[in-house]
């Protein structure tokens, strides 16, 4: 099997084409199903220490909410010129409603949501000193969902699926994605000749992942996810081919991608195996970053664009946002200037 690197000049050929193509992605509709929930940050300042216990007190300037988890994947989707539909559970009660509303600020639908009043709506708040986190608080229930709530949320994406282009697995391993839904999902939207993208959990059997299209994990994810001997790979030169093709095929699926972080990222197709570097020049914080990478993917790969490119692109997405403290999504905007300026 080959194996390439893109080089100067095709990076060149790519950037000069890309923004071209942004228009293809206008109004490229996706289903974007996972954990969702909502991000809290808490800002301020330490000045001293607790009195009643050796603790910091942070002097609170300002709280900000934002889209976490799945909905970041689908606000990605949104801000780069997509329509997103999100599909996940909520709980009955405020934080649920906050949700929503910062759900319709983004431009997301949320009439797929399901409600389930036997858990709470996911929300981490993180108390933060200017940007050095001093603790995180999480609230939420870790486990699989009811059968009636699983088969609603099925329901409601068999009720959309004639209307889409793609479907994003975001898996959080908080119980929304189990195996049954995933292969039930799989298997509708290739009757209806819709791909499949996943963003895998770690801890997740990969069985659960079979027959998506594409496959994207981290570089940690991808060699926990293969089974192989950690050890033993860290020994070897090759240790991401060996597991991006052991992933491929224990998942069934044509085409895997692995990041790597500041290494960039490997994509393995029937064709080859390419090898991308990264194109970002500041990195501030690298949360949420997977969730551009396969947001952008998913509505460039829709768009027509070979995946070798959509990795081009869905790369330059990452450069934006890791320049930015916190999950935020990629605006078309900023990408735009980013690309031009690279």
């Amino acid at each position: 099997m080959s194996i390439k690197s893109i080089d100067s000049e095709s990076l060149e050929e790519y950037k000069r084409s890309l923004i071209n193509d942004l228009p293809l992605m206008e109004g490229k509709k996706f289903i974007v199903l996972g954990d969702v929930g909502l991000d809290e940050y808490v800002i301020g300042e330490v000045k001293r220490i607790s009195p009643e216990a050796p603790v910091p007190v942070v002097e609170v300037e300002r709280q900000e909410s934002r889209l976490g988890l799945a909905a970041n994947v689908a606000a990605n989707i949104v801000s780069l010129g997509g329509i997103c539909y999100l599909v996940g559970v909520v709980g009955v009660d405020d934080t649920n409603q906050h949700f929503r509303d910062l759900l319709k600020e983004n431009g997301i639908k949320d009439h797929l949501l399901v409600e389930d009043n036997d858990r709470p709506t996911t929300k981490k708040m993180r108390i933060m000193a200017q940007h050095q986190q001093v603790v995180r608080v999480d609230y939420e229930k870790r486990r699989f969902l009811r059968a009636a709530i699983e088969n609603q949320m099925f329901e409601n994406i068999a009720g959309v699926i004639d209307q889409i282009d793609g479907i994003i697995l975001e898996d959080y391993a908080k119980g929304v994605l189990s195996a049954s839904l995933c292969q039930r999902v799989v298997q509708l939207a290739h009757q209806h000749g819709v791909k499949v993208l996943v963003d895998p959990h770690r801890s997740t059997p990969i069985e659960y992942y079979k027959g998506v299209d594409l496959i994207k994990p981290n570089k940690d994810e991808a060699l926990l996810l293969s089974g192989l001997n950690i050890d033993d790979l860290r020994e070897k030169q090759d240790t991401i081919i060996e597991v991006g093709n052991v992933i491929k095929s224990k998942t069934g699926s044509e085409n895997v991608i692995i990041t790597e972080g500041k290494k960039g990222m490997t994509l393995f197709t029937p064709k080859g195996t390419v090898t991308f570097p990264t194109y970002a020049r500041e990195v501030f914080d690298v949360t949420g970053a997977g969730d551009t990478v396969i947001a952008a993917l998913g509505l460039a790969w829709s768009s027509g664009l070979s995946l070798e490119k959509s990795c081009v692109f869905a790369n330059f997405a990452a450069g934006v946002v890791v320049a930015h403290v916190g999950c935020v999504p990629c605006k078309k905007s900023e990408l735009i200037n980013y690309i031009h300026s690279h």
